[in-house]
This record gives C-alpha cells, structure tokens and sequence, in this order.
C-alpha cells in the first residue's frame, strides 16, 4: 500500500514536499525513532538500541522522472508526466517495512540503525551530497543502499566491490557559425558540419586515447540546428553524456574534449560557447561491507542467487556517502522479460515484481542484524 500510494503520487527531484511529509508521518506512527529534516525534502530516522554500538545507515531515494507513465497499473501515476520509472518508490517502501520490523527488535540491538530518505537522485548535484553537507554521515559507521532492476529474476542480489557505478558527466556545446542561404554556402559558416565534425572526432576519444582494458563511453544525446531545407543556420546545440570509473581517465576524457572542440571550431572560422559539468562519482564498494552483503544474501536467497556482477555504466549518488564512510550499494532484481518485467529503469512502462520487496526488506534487517544483533 505505500509503494502504490507513492507510486500514485510522484514528485520530481527538490520538489518531495508531499512524498517526503508522508514518509515522515509513517515513521512517527511507528514509535521509538527519532526524526530530523536535514533537508527540505528528506528525513532521516534514528533507532537507538538497548545497548551502545556502531551507527549503521539504510538508504532509500524518494524522487521520481519527468516521464509520461505508459503502464496499465491500477496505481499509475496521477501527476501528469512524472512517474516513478526507476523504482524509488520501491526503494521507499522498502526501508520504511525494514524501519517497522526493526522497531519491533530494539531490544536486540547494540548500536544505532539511520534510516535516511533521501530528495533528488535523479538530478545533478543530487540530494546526496546535500545530505553529507548536512550532517548525515557524520557519526556514520558504514552504510547500505539497494537498487531494483528489471530483466532480473526475482531473489537476485548482485554487487562487487570497487567501482559498482560510473562517474556520470553531461556536456552542453553551442557553435556560433555565420547563417547563408543554402545556394551559396561559401557565405556561411555552417555550424552542422562543424558540429558533424566535432561529433565523428569525439568519438575518437575512446578508442584512440583511452586503453582497451579500461572503459569509457561519450554519448550525443542532442543535435540541433535550423529550421528550413533552403537556409544554412548560424548556430547548433550539442549534448552528451560522459561514463568512467577511474578519475585520470575522467580527466583525460575531459581535456580532450576540449581540444577537439576548441581545434575544430577554429578551423572552420567558427566560436563556440561550451559547459562540461561533472555529475556522480563512481560509487566505490568497501571489501568489509560488500562480506557483508553476501553473507546476509545468503541468509535470505541462498548463495545461489548472489552474484558478483561487472560494474555498470548507470550513474547513482550513493556515491557521496561512500565517498564519505564505507559502504555497499547492491542490485536487488525485479523480474523477468517473460513475466513482463523488461522495460529499463527510466522507460515509460517500467514496471517491477512486488514480490521483490520482501526480499528488499529482508536484506536490510537481516544486514543490521548481523551487524548490530545478538551474535
């Protein structure tokens, strides 16, 4: 009933005014947590065992897509054009079950459970990062965090340590050309082939300047100019997408870039106006924590649906509080193609198992029971 109700009710990164009041009005119904808004739109609650111990965090992110739902669930989204297509409301409803059941075993627990429910991780600088300003991770031991994914089958938990995630970078590049009429282009300084240029040489980067054991992928997400068959435009608009995991190849990457941009524009007799902004850090597993996590799947799935994945090129800010205190982020699955679960995180018909959250709740209280529970 929570995740349907969250799911009915979207709201957009820095704008959970209403998300964010709900899931603190069920954690006070609860009893025994302590409530902190550290952030306008985020809550984070404290249990404090019967005995001193470590501080261990949950993490779950609240925040949804600008996306049209095109699912026929009864529960789909009521806010025209945002909907929850990454499973955050599933991560939500998750941590909340894991914060009632753990409630009911206080008396078990030697040190603190943080259950942080975090604003904006769908967009760059992300709520993260301002959870860390604030505070959060201060008297933080280690931390936990769980994302659903489809084309998964339901029980699968998978993780690694190191590099889970990539750096996720975006880049915005405006060419200043000089606009003709298309029957004498040797007037003009025709920004889409300066731009058709700068696209094919980017491309270059990865496979001529980074090696072919590390990975990299630049991405054109955007390429737009002009508006008639007949006339040369003076300007274009190019957007892009960069993923690393190690930081020399970020920079690297970077750099490069900007020669690229900066000979060709000039060669052509064009300006440019450019912006490289840098989004989420890798999110980088700990060796102690990752143990952690695959003891405790073991528990709850079975060593048999535990996997040690390949890293993966999707970007999360999970990665400000590992960069802050160690930490595991892991992969919880959500059902099969062949039962209908194949739409990726982000399309409008995603859609997940709900079985999978029992197991998503599991995994968080059996991780604190491990660590804070008797022995």
């Amino acid at each position: 009933a929570w995740r349907r109700h969250l799911h009915e009710n979207p709201e957009l990164s820095f704008e959970e005014i209403e998300t964010s009041k709900y899931v603190y009005d069920i954690l006070d119904s609860f009893g025994g947590l302590m409530l902190t808004r550290p952030t306008k739109t985020s809550v984070v609650a404290i249990l404090q065992g019967a005995k001193a111990g470590p501080t261990i965090a949950l993490r779950a992110d609240m925040d949804a897509l600008q996306i049209m739902e095109k699912t026929d669930l009864p529960f789909a989204s009521k806010n025209p054009g945002v909907m929850h297509a990454c499973g955050h409301d599933i991560h939500t409803a998750m941590l909340l079950s894991a914060a009632k059941s753990l409630v009911s075993l206080k008396s078990e627990l030697s040190g603190a459970v943080k259950f942080i429910f975090q604003h904006a991780e769908e967009v760059p600088p992300g709520g993260a990062e301002a959870m860390v300003r604030a505070g959060v991770m201060a008297d933080v031991d280690e931390i936990y965090g769980i994302h659903i994914m489809t084309n998964v089958p339901v029980g699968f938990i998978g993780t690694r340590v190191g590099e889970l995630t990539a750096a996720s970078d975006i880049f915005e590049l405006i060419i200043q050309g000089k606009g003709s009429h298309g029957s004498i282009p040797e007037e003009s300084v025709d920004p889409i082939m300066v731009g058709s240029e700068i696209v094919m040489a980017l491309n270059t980067i990865v496979s001529r300047n980074i090696g072919a054991l590390d990975a990299a992928i630049i991405s054109m997400g955007e390429f737009t100019s002009g508006a008639m068959a007949n006339v040369i435009p003076d300007t274009a608009k190019l957007q892009g997408t960069v993923r690393t995991y190690k930081a020399e190849i970020r920079m690297l990457i970077e750099q490069r870039m900007l020669d690229i941009i900066e000979g060709i524009t000039k060669m052509n007799g064009a300006s440019y106006s450019y912006k490289y902004t840098r989004g989420y850090d890798s999110v980088v597993n700990d060796q102690k924590t990752v143990d952690v996590v695959e003891q405790a799947a073991a528990k709850i799935v079975g060593k048999s649906l535990f996997q040690i994945m390949p890293p993966i090129m999707s970007g999360e800010d999970f990665s400000a509080f590992t960069n802050a205190k160690p930490g595991a982020f892991f992969m919880l699955g959500g059902g099969l193609a062949a039962d209908g679960y194949g739409y990726v995180n982000h399309h409008p018909k995603f859609v997940i198992n709900e079985d999978a959250m029992l197991i998503g709740v599991k995994m968080h209280v059996q991780i604190i029971l491990d660590l804070l529970g008797k022995k």
